[in-house]
């Protein structure tokens, strides 16, 4: 079965995760160098049946667009480009990051690691998709 990938975009890095094949747990899976992420996609694409895209969009409070926002739509284009069969949809990432720094400090993680921008890539991409995957199945 088909998994979902979500990407928290970032200038420098970006954050992975995807569902289990059942679409039921999102899982962080790893954060790329975003100069690398098109390759990293295409490898991932060929060994994993993936058939949804999402892609944390910035906001702010106000729904207005944050400085990053301009590189996120930079970035879809290519990406449909890149893989024109693809789906890909839009989640809101507002509070993906704080959130992401809060699951750390529950799961006991130590300051060192919760300092590691990469964890908090990763982790801000499987709460967005953990929250898409509650749309899925209220």
């Amino acid at each position: 079965m088909p998994r979902i990938l979500c990407i928290d975009y970032g200038k420098k890095r970006t954050g992975i995760a995807v569902t289990d094949p059942l679409k039921i747990i999102a899982t962080a899976l790893t954060t790329v160098e975003t100069s690398s992420l098109i390759s990293f996609l295409k490898k991932y694409f060929s060994e994993e049946e993936v058939n949804l895209v999402l892609i944390g969009e910035p906001k702010n409070l106000d729904d207005s667009d944050t400085h990053a926002t301009p590189l996120v739509n930079q970035f879809i284009q290519r990406f449909k480009k890149e893989f024109p069969l693809m789906k890909i949809e839009k989640v809101d990432e507002r509070y993906s990051s704080k959130m992401a720094v809060q699951s750390m400090i529950e799961m006991g993680m130590k300051k060192k690691d919760r300092q590691k921008k990469e964890n908090v890539d990763q982790i801000a991409a499987a709460i967005m998709l953990q929250e898409y995957l509650k749309t899925l199945n209220p």
